[in-house]
């Protein structure tokens, strides 16, 4: 029988039976290896983030392709598969028009899981990876097979939002200064992309110091705040990390906002602070990624030795011990708790 971590109501969640329908047209039935314990996650437990209770939590992981249905293309039974949350639908307007990093309705597969006996849940970002098996759409499948599984699931969200948000939202060009606010384990894969793209510094912060020691190990060459850097990546997402963030900015620098705001956060900006800098403000959504372009990429880079996927899984776990990892990293203790099944 099928298990997963399903979110009941509102910051209470449950290890349930599940059961599972065979996957339709366009759609692949993926055995969940393994699956990253994300912020994001804990953001869907606490506020519901548009999801529809009860709701199969995990939208980090890495598997193999069990089953297909119809008119499957991309992959194969037996292919080893990143899952990607933003895979484009290919039919909106951003998609017709060559952006599909701006697409707003990801392909997702319809209802097929249920609580044994019970209701259907939804899945996190389209996908549910805190189970033993899910269903996705296959673009969502990216194939990826010469990795470990524990590390080649953090490239479906945390690696891809990092590294994606210097390296497609911000562009940022060798020789750059930059800043980054919150170094979890985004943070670190912004790092890590600084030192891809060639930054000349890179500045970190964050509240906790064994962070920052982390940050060091990873690429960051300075730790506190800076001035005149051209680019500051915020991954908190508060008000004053904004505000802290356009503080240290010089002429024509960039902040790129990373971090998930809460509902009714807002900021205050001066318009002739943003106009005499001539300050750019970019939204970076999961690094502008597009799954089956990048995750290769990113698992290039990993192969290569540019990007340290092992060094960032501080554990694994099992299926039962999610809660708990959840509770590690809002205390901080862990950079990415990976659980493997």
């Amino acid at each position: 029988m099928d298990r997963g971590v399903v979110a009941v109501e509102l910051g209470r969640l449950e290890v349930v039976e599940l059961e599972l329908d065979e996957p339709a047209e366009h759609e692949v039935l993926v055995r969940i290896e393994a699956t990253g314990v994300c912020h994001s996650d804990l953001h869907v437990l606490e506020t519901g983030f548009n999801h529809p209770l009860p709701v199969l939590l995990g939208h980090e992981g890495a598997g193999v392709v069990e089953a297909v249905g119809d008119a499957v293309a991309a992959v194969a039974v037996g292919d080893h598969v990143v899952l990607g949350w933003r895979s484009p639908c290919g039919e909106c307007r951003w998609c017709e028009r060559g952006d599909a990093h701006l697409c707003r309705t990801p392909a997702t597969a319809g209802p097929r899981m249920r609580v044994r006996g019970g209701a259907d849940v939804s899945r996190a970002l389209g996908l549910g990876t805190f189970a033993t098996r899910t269903v996705a759409h296959e673009r969502a499948a990216i194939a990826v097979d010469d990795l470990p599984p524990e590390q080649a699931c953090l490239l479906g969200c945390a690696v891809a939002t990092g590294v994606c948000s210097v390296l497609r939202t911000a562009s940022v060009y060798p020789g750059a200064r930059v800043g980054v606010i919150g170094c979890g384990a985004v943070g670190l894969c912004v790092i890590q992309g600084a030192r891809i793209a060639g930054a000349a510094e890179v500045h970190a912060l964050d509240l906790d110091q064994r962070k920052l020691e982390t940050a060091r190990r990873f690429g960051a060459t300075h730790t506190g705040e800076a001035s005149r850097l051209d680019f500051v990546f915020d991954v908190v997402g508060r008000p004053e990390t904004v505000e802290q963030g356009l503080g240290m900015l010089g002429h024509a620098g960039t902040l790129v906002y990373i971090g998930l705001p809460q509902p009714d956060a807002r900021v205050e900006l001066s318009l002739a602070r943003l106009f005499d800098r001539r300050v750019r403000f970019l939204v970076s959504h999961g690094g502008d990624h597009v799954p089956a372009r990048d995750i290769p990429v990113l698992a290039e880079h990993a192969r290569e030795g540019r990007l340290d996927l092992a060094g960032m899984v501080t554990k694994t776990i099992a299926l039962d011990e999610v809660e708990q990892a959840f509770a590690e990293m809002k205390a901080g203790d862990v950079i990415r708790s990976v659980v493997v099944l």
